[in-house]
């Protein structure tokens, strides 16, 4: 396919006049007034929008398919993601028994080793624990939290360390230390998240090699203004990528907006963090083994606790844009590039030679429009 009079979202603007062609899910060429081969379509958006695929790095299941129930749930996040618009993702872990993580990543790395043909692209797994803070566990169950550990890391991964993208972690437990220095030599991120930590120990935390910050405000100290905590340092230490759930519910206008104006669109990384009801009509759902009551945008525990999201990346866009006030040049990089960035990804959120389908089309009010592949 080749692409034709898109105003095309590259080097954080849009611009009129290239052409894209698409073939065997990849974007194969960029360049003015590209001749269609045999049998090529050409579609002409009529200066529509055109963004580079969306990449979440944060995202637990889709459409009643958890990445905890290994390969064949994953292979399926990334069939439906795909036609949502999404070119990569990260399937993110449940705390849960050594055994089933292993099952988890073992399933992540099947995927990533032999992709789906439609599908999503798996950057690696984004272990959402177990190396957590009881004390802020959210939704996690905090049964299987330990310290962190080399040997039960490469445990759970399988001796498949590079399986592993980006890890959770609060950086106040036993042996954070050790731990952040050797993963991190290892090329995983380090995400500080479900943490009771000080903004003096996230800043050192940043010293050992993290560089993230997992769902910016929720599960982690609160911001106060003798006590910053987790999202005090997080804002304003440059080297940490800030994610956020930009759902309306997670958190207010105006904190997406601190955010984004603390970190600006390069550090500013939208997730969905959602769970199995994603893509799903309202009713009784589960989370890691736990029951989780879906009503209208909110996924709740029982007792009210916020049970992940059930956003999807193209309404984060929009919500962004819409709900949040940000410009579309901005949020387009915090739903593209930015997460990529975050994990070390070059091709994903990006429209370059080489980088992976779907391209997603939008209208001049950014509304979608629909995929491009």
């Amino acid at each position: 396919m080749i692409v034709r009079n898109g105003r095309l979202f590259m080097d954080g603007r849009f611009v009129e006049g290239p052409d894209v062609r698409i073939h065997n899910g990849k974007i194969q060429e960029i360049g003015y007034s590209l001749q269609a081969g045999l049998y090529e379509q050409i579609t002409d958006v009529a200066s529509d929008l055109i963004l580079p695929g969306f990449v979440d790095v944060h995202i637990h299941a889709f459409r009643k398919h958890d990445t905890m129930e290994g390969e064949q749930a994953v292979r399926s996040m990334s069939r439906d993601m795909y036609r949502e618009g999404v070119a990569a993702f990260c399937p993110t872990t449940m705390s849960a028994s050594p055994e089933d993580t292993k099952k988890a990543v073992t399933g992540i790395r099947a995927v990533m080793e032999q992709p789906e043909g439609r599908g999503s692209r798996v950057l690696g797994a984004h272990m959402e624990a177990p190396f957590l803070n009881e004390a802020k566990a959210g939704a996690q169950r905090k049964e299987f939290f330990l310290d962190p550990d080399m040997e039960a890391f490469l445990n759970m991964t399988g001796n498949h360390p590079e399986t592993v993208r980006l890890i959770t972690m609060a950086p106040e437990r036993n042996g954070a230390e050790a731990f952040i220095r050797s993963v991190t030599a290892l090329g995983v991120h380090v995400s500080i998240g479900h943490t009771a930590a000080t903004a003096e120990q996230v800043h050192a935390a940043g010293e050992w090699g993290a560089d993230h910050i997992t769902h910016t405000f929720n599960a982690q100290t609160p911001l106060l203004h003798r006590a910053p905590g987790v999202p005090g340092a997080g804002l304003t230490d440059d080297r940490f990528f800030a994610e956020m759930i930009c759902d309306g519910v997670h958190l207010h206008r105006d904190i997406v907006r601190l955010i984004a104006r603390c970190k600006g669109s390069g550090k500013a990384v939208a997730i969905t963090d959602a769970m199995e009801a994603a893509g799903m009509p309202d009713g009784e759902y589960a989370l890691g083994g736990q029951t989780v009551y879906v009503r209208g945008n909110e996924a709740r525990l029982r007792d009210g606790t916020l049970a992940g999201s059930v956003l999807t990346m193209r309404q984060a866009f929009e919500n962004l844009v819409h709900l949040f006030d940000i410009s579309p040049e901005d949020a387009a990089c915090m739903c593209t590039s930015t997460p990529a960035d975050s994990i070390g990804e070059k091709y994903a959120g990006r429209l370059t030679a080489g980088s992976p389908a779907p391209l997603t089309r939008w209208t001049k009010d950014i509304r979608f429009a629909g995929i491009l592949d």
